[in-house]
């Protein structure tokens, strides 16, 4: 190792003062918590949104249309996750040069609104039921009103842009009126009909609940094994035999009209040969069993011994009859119980045989329906019964169990099931009983579970031809859309599918008293809906003048049928819509209603034509929900998807993968974080978050994230303060730039493509990773890293110092605009600090266009391979400095062996010493010694370290025997005596 000298200082001059260093008012400290509504200020007051529209003007569309949140309460992580989500994709589809457009909206109707007022009844003693129908709407309209904008600040606090001023909301007066001409087209082309179907039931809520609206929990349900006597007729071998069916609804035993079987499934007859005594499976018994499923039904029994005696085959039990278990018990069951065939019907569980109640399964309710002609024709009754009521007692057509309870009102476990066992027990048909821990439909609002029941409700029909869709039906039409449509992530598309496929006809109404009425008035002697396009046009005019609360006022019959029609032959329906036809219809109101929201007018997409896109964005959920009603009613209407692109994300869980739940105290609210971190921070999450999985959040994944921001904010510092020093114009042309500065441009040519085409492809993971590998690695790690001596000590008129400032300029303004759409406050705040202005804005910038010469993939091969050899040498001088042989790396000379000829060619005419920050480097061919350092990943590399040889440079802290060369400045180096002259000539008066 060699001696080192410090030179002494000439005159003890501050060359500090000389040096090219850093200055900004950026702060290091972002301060989001506090900065950030500054900026919000700033957006507001210069109306950015606009700006943005005008910007873009002319340009094709990209409209993201807001699925609407409920306007019921604070926002939580799963509404922050989602917005910030859409934020992104259209920012970035405005840089990308569309003209991007978001409209907020909110759903105000239904049931999440209703429970939150009669909370307030309840709490104060009142019955929503004694209120008039037109003040309890008003009270759910106000309501929905004050979180409307509760919400609407708190996703404005998030950076989100759009029209806040203007957004859309289901109880706006135009929306109910063209929510209700959307479902009246439905009644004019015969698609919307009322019928009688199972539904699932909240009797908690008092209303059917969509597919949407339930949600699958953990359930204890009894259940049983019942024995159905084959009644007269039958064969002599089934003579006294007994067909035997599994259920986990005992309840539902009154409502039996058939029991299921399929040719698919062996049978058999089998005979009780052993048994205790007391069971009720007794010794000779005989039973009708699936062969797969005897063992079990006899172990459930507690069946000692028993025999197979006789193959049943499937064909033999369509001619077969039964007997109603319960007949004993009471003699309205004395009806004959018949066989049928069904699809449904498997020997993976039960006993083979299905138990078919059409009152209370949807398959029970088809296979029904699908035999009525042949039940006819034998004679059975066909009529489906109401066995249970909307308060979940079974009714008088339950003979013997009128009023027992299968839920109370508070949604617990009622006294039916009891009550239909011991009837079992009693009329001996009972063969065995249990319980079952199993996941049962609940309602989401609730949390209470639901039962199927007939009820009288409107549905719109899936499968009936339809004139004005070229008489496809409505499935039909649906699933070509879907084909139609980008899916992303691309599973999407079958989860749709198949959910469209199987799906049964819609169930549009509900019971109860927010929201939209089924408006249609139906001939009492007739049943038939009224079709008039008159009366039609007197309810959809009345709506947009003074709401849907026009239906339920006095005289509407009269008001909206006179003088075409007498009222009185005429039954007006009080239902209202489901809230998913609501949000379904809002494409109607929001993208094709160019006088509510005329900054979207004019809309053409490829259906149309056009050039436009039109995008939903939810989470994974809304395949079933609003990207399905959404999908169904624009098909029912209009023959197409109200869409282009679907995208769906993930929910949001805690840090250990668990679903966030208040008792559990693992809730993360995005308003604490906003408060505490900044909501750039949790922009940061979002968007680096690979989105079509959950996502996880928590206080160190925070933590985590702010640290990844702090360097990207360090990396936009370190640019202001160095830019601080660029003279405008002072540009280096491009062929005489140092290779280092074509490589980075090179790779912000690189990038350009890249970036464009992950925020292209909505990949905004991968733009995270694009921008945080290329700032703190190839940025801040290695180019800042090696020219902060240029830049900091080199001449005012050093090609090297003007091209690197010309570097960074660019990179900056990439980088900056790149960034935009993801920290939509940092990036606004670094681009004021570089480009002042009144009224600009990094958000109206379009991705810069990038000089086809930067791209130089030779050049860019070369420099990796250089990259390659300096990560040895700064490996070597790490331990140098741990092991306090060196301080800085501008106090070593290494001497680099490089055995690997590429590599060594790499090396020809690049200044290594620079790129590795040593005072002096030595390149030599070869292996090298023994104990010289190597990394296992680098081979043919290594580095022996030496100490630099001369006299430290009092300006650079370079270490070079050229200290003193220049007469005039003795203690730096000549480089740096050139630079000092050149100060001085600048600054005469610090001279």
């Amino acid at each position: 190792m060699s001696d080192q000298t410090s030179a002494a200082p000439a005159a003890a001059r501050d060359y500090s003062r000389t040096l090219f260093l850093p200055k900004t008012d950026f702060p290091m400290r972002a301060g989001l918590p506090t900065r950030e509504p500054l900026l919000l200020e700033r957006w507001a007051k210069i109306d950015l949104y606009e700006k943005i529209r005008a910007a873009a003007k002319g340009r094709p569309r990209f409209v993201l249309h807001d699925g609407p949140p409920y306007a019921n309460g604070n926002i939580h992580i799963g509404h922050a996750l989602n917005k910030i989500l859409k934020d992104v994709v259209v920012r970035s589809q405005g840089a990308l040069g569309r003209d991007a457009g978001y409209v907020p909206g909110w759903d105000c109707h239904g049931l999440p609104i209703e429970w939150k007022i009669e909370e307030q009844y309840r709490s104060k003693g009142k019955n929503k039921d004694e209120v008039p129908v037109l003040e309890f709407r008003q009270q759910c309209r106000a309501f929905a009103a004050e979180w409307l904008n509760i919400q609407r600040e708190e996703f404005k606090r998030l950076g989100v842009a759009g029209d806040w001023d203007h957004p859309y909301s289901t109880m706006a007066y135009p929306a109910e009126a063209r929510i209700a001409s959307e479902l009246m087209k439905f009644a004019v082309s015969g698609q919307l009909y009322r019928g009688s179907k199972p539904v699932m039931w909240s009797v908690v809520e008092k209303t059917a609940l969509a597919e949407a609206e339930v949600e699958y929990e953990e359930h204890v349900s009894d259940t049983v094994f019942v024995a159905f006597p084959i009644r007269e007729g039958a064969p002599s071998e089934l003579a006294g035999a007994r067909v035997v069916i599994w259920t986990t609804t005992p309840w539902t035993l009154p409502a039996n009209r058939a029991v299921a079987y399929s040719k698919r499934v062996a049978y058999g007859l089998y005979r009780v040969t052993d048994a205790a005594a007391d069971n009720w499976a007794k010794v000779g018994d005989s039973y009708l069993l699936a062969d797969a499923l005897a063992e079990g039904v006899f172990k459930a029994a507690r069946v000692e011994a028993y025999e197979r005696v006789a193959d049943v085959p499937a064909a033999s039990l369509a001619g077969l009859t039964l007997s109603h278990p319960l007949a004993p018990f009471d003699p309205g069951y004395g009806f004959p119980v018949p066989m049928l065939d069904g699809d449904h019907v498997t020997d993976e569980a039960g006993t083979g045989f299905v138990h078919t109640a059409p009152s209370h399964g949807r398959e029970d309710f088809e296979v029904w329906m699908a035999n009525g002609r042949r039940l006819t024709e034998a004679g059975i009754d066909t009529r489906i019964p109401y066995t249970v009521d909307a308060d979940g007692a079974l009714t008088k057509e339950a003979p013997g169990f009128t009023g027992r309870r299968v839920f109370n009102d508070k949604g617990e476990k009622g006294d039916a099931n009891k009550a239909v066992i011991a009837a079992l027990t009693e009329a001996g048909a009972l063969v065995a009983r249990g319980v079952l821990r199993h996941q049962y439909p609940h309602s989401w609002r609730s949390k209470k579970p639901v039962l199927f029941r007939n009820t009288p409700q409107w549905f719109i029909a899936m499968d009936r031809p339809v004139d004005a869709l070229g008489n496809r039906t409505l499935r039909e039409t649906a699933l070509h859309a879907i084909e139609q449509t980008q899916w992303v992530p691309p599973q999407g598309k079958n989860r749709i599918n198949g959910m469209v496929a199987g799906r049964p006809d819609w169930v549009v109404s509900r019971q109860r008293a927010w929201g939209v009425p089924i408006t249609v008035f139906v001939e009492r002697e007739t049943g038939a809906v009224l079709r008039d396009e008159a009366v039609n046009a007197r309810i959809a005019e009345a709506f947009a003048q003074e709401g849907a609360d026009a239906w339920f006022a006095d005289g509407a019959t009269e008001r909206f049928l006179a003088p075409e029609h007498d009222p009185a032959r005429y039954e007006k329906v009080t239902d209202v819509l489901d809230v998913w036809f609501d949000s379904g219809s809002t494409h109607a109101f929001v993208l094709d209603d160019p006088q509510a929201f005329p900054g979207l007018a004019g809309i053409r997409r490829a259906v149309d034509g056009g050039p436009d896109t039109v995008m939903y964005l939810e989470g994974s959920d809304q395949h079933r929900g609003w990207f399905q009603s959404s999908l169904l009613e624009s098909c029912g209407t209009r023959g197409h998807a109200p869409y282009d692109v679907v995208l769906t994300h993930g929910f949001v869980l805690d840090a250990k993968g668990e679903k966030m739940s208040k008792s559990r105290g693992n809730v993360v609210a995005p308003q604490n974080v906003i408060k505490e971190s900044g909501a750039d921070i949790l922009r940061l999450w979002v968007a680096a978050a690979d989105y079509s999985d959950d996502l996880r959040i928590g206080p160190e994944i925070v933590k985590t994230f702010a640290e990844t921001y702090r360097k990207l904010r360090n990396s936009l510092r370190w640019m202001l303060g160095s830019l601080a020093h660029r003279v405008p114009g002072d540009d280096v042309p491009f062929a005489e730039m140092p290779e280092l500065e074509r490589f980075i441009l090179h790779r912000l040519a690189q990038l350009d493509g890249e970036i464009r085409e992950a925020y292209a492809a909505f990949d905004t993971k991968r733009i995270v990773a694009l921008l945080n590998g290329f700032m703190t690695g190839d940025l801040s790690a290695f180019y800042f890293d090696v020219r902060k001596d240029a830049l900091y000590c080199d001449p005012i008129s050093s090609v090297t110092r003007r091209a690197a400032l010309q570097v960074i300029d660019e990179a900056f303004r990439r980088v900056t605009i790149w960034l935009a759409p993801v920290l939509a406050f940092t990036a606004e705040e670094a681009w004021l600090d570089r480009y002042p202005s009144q009224d600009g804005s990094v958000h109206l910038q379009t991705l810069p266009e990038t000089p086809a010469e930067w791209r130089d993939e030779a050049l860019a091969a070369r420099w990796q391979k250089v990259r390659k050899v300096r990560r040895v040498v700064t490996g070597a001088l790490e331990i140098e400095r741990a092991a306090k042989r060196i301080g800085a790396s501008l106090e070593a000379a290494p001497t680099v062996y490089v055995a690997d000829p590429d590599l060594l060619g790499a090396l020809d005419g690049v200044d290594f010493a620079d790129v590795c920050i040593t005072s002096a480097i030595t390149v030599r061919p070869g292996e090298g010694p023994m104990e010289a350092f190597r990394l296992d990943e680098v081979k043919g590399v290594a580095v022996v370290p030496e100490r630099a040889s001369g006299t430290k440079c009092a300006r650079s802290w370079r270490v070079t025997p050229e200290v003193g060369a220049d007469a005039d400045y003795p203690d730096v180096t000549p480089r740096d005596a050139k630079a000092l002259r050149e100060w001085d000539a600048a600054h005469p008066e610090a001279a």
